[in-house]
């Protein structure tokens, strides 16, 4: 990811110290992490209704989620301010960094999107799995428990929907954040048709990307977890 041309240029041109190289190495291994993450997601859900589904599966695949969510908000906040104080003081650079968190936050809100469907096309019963342990509404049934007199049992499929369209929402704000400083040559550029919003010239499609994508995630209560 980052090349020798890269570290001989920040080293000569740009003074670069051992906390900034060491930054730089951070990010990479932040970029790594969640290459992995998401690609274990989108694994996971290939079990969905088949065979290898079930309460588990469910519950790793939530956790997995929010910890992929988490790390891209991490990540963003770590990478954004250098860019954008690059661009300030006029530095048109070409950040890979930048690059490739925006394709991998573009293919996992796909990921998020295919997740809801799943959700309501095959539901799962979680009531047995969290019988004898806390769910995930944990605090809130807690708080129902105690002011209705009565025991509660969080709704798990509705909470992920929820949850879900949350998530999508955050990750559809960092992508409208970032595309405003991809790179403009096409060598940095994926013109599949598959992602054929990332272009500089395709700014208004992908943002169309971005809103038919959230339209298509909607509920009328909020989640009880996050």
């Amino acid at each position: 990811m980052l090349t020798t041309h890269h570290l001989h240029h920040l080293h000569h041109h740009r003074g670069s110290t051992a906390v900034e190289l060491d930054k730089i190495t951070n990010l990479n291994t932040l970029i790594m992490e969640i290459n992995s993450h998401v690609a274990l997601f989108r694994d996971m859900l290939i079990h969905v209704g088949q065979a290898k589904d079930c309460p588990e599966l469910r519950e790793k695949i939530r956790k997995l989620r929010r910890t992929c969510v988490e790390a891209f908000k991490h990540t963003a906040q770590i990478l954004m301010p250098q860019v954008k104080s690059a661009m300030a003081d006029g530095i048109l650079t070409d950040n890979p960094h930048l690059v490739l968190l925006f394709y991998m936050a573009q293919l996992f809100l796909r990921e998020l999107v295919k997740s809801y469907r799943l959700i309501q096309v095959v539901p799962m019963d979680m009531s047995g799995y969290y019988e004898n342990r806390a769910g995930p509404s944990n605090l809130g049934n807690v708080i129902s428990q105690i002011l209705l007199c009565k025991q509660f049992t969080p709704d798990f499929n509705e909470e992920e929907l929820c949850s879900i369209t949350k998530d999508s929402q955050d990750i559809a704000v960092l992508l409208s954040e970032m595309q405003e400083y991809m790179p403009q040559h096409e060598a940095y550029l994926e013109r599949n048709a598959a992602l054929d919003t990332t272009g500089p010239w395709q700014a208004k499609r992908r943002q169309n990307y971005i809103c038919k994508n959230m339209s298509l995630l909607c509920c009328v209560s909020r989640p009880n977890y996050l």
